[in-house]
């Protein structure tokens, strides 16, 4: 597990490599919404203010590996950050990654207790307690963006040296 928490490059690009055509996105929810209190602090967000929400699940056909939560200020959104608003089914971290590589600010792990989650999150996690996740704070020129990762019991059945 923990060269899954613990990897520098994009996430997205080694589940790509390790579970090829299987691989897919499906978006849980996104839309504006108030930010988590800690979300709005590390975003230096003033109180009161939306962000995009995007909650995603990571997966190898039906077989949900990773649960991501994406928060993007509005200032985010603007200019060349204009697409990250409508990805779709796209993995974040495709755009993110892509050409040039984001500049990671801050890093996070930690367990991560289920009985916080959402219940239509954690509905079919496959897990019976705690989780790793990590949290990185980003910029795209000179933006802000924040993405959290908890990595579901299944992402250990998927090759690590991929």
């Amino acid at each position: 597990m923990e060269s899954w928490v613990f990897e520098r490059g994009s996430l997205t690009r080694r589940l790509k490599a390790a579970c090829g055509a299987d691989f897919n996105v499906r978006v849980i929810r996104q839309g504006f919404a108030h930010p988590f209190p800690d979300e709005a602090l590390l975003l230096k967000l003033r109180s009161g203010r939306r962000a995009l929400v995007r909650e995603v699940e990571l997966r190898s056909r039906e077989r949900r590996l990773v649960l991501a939560r994406s928060v993007l200020p509005a200032q985010t959104l603007k200019g060349a950050g204009r697409r990250l608003a409508h990805l779709g089914n796209r993995p974040l971290g495709e755009i993110l990654f892509a050409s040039r590589r984001p500049r990671r600010h801050g890093f996070e792990a930690a367990l991560a207790e289920d009985r916080h989650w959402r219940p239509a999150v954690r509905a079919g996690s496959g897990s019976a307690g705690p989780v790793w996740g990590r949290r990185s704070l980003y910029s795209i020129a000179g933006r802000p963006l924040l993405v959290a990762e908890f990595f579901l019991p299944a992402v250990l059945s998927v090759p690590e040296s991929a």
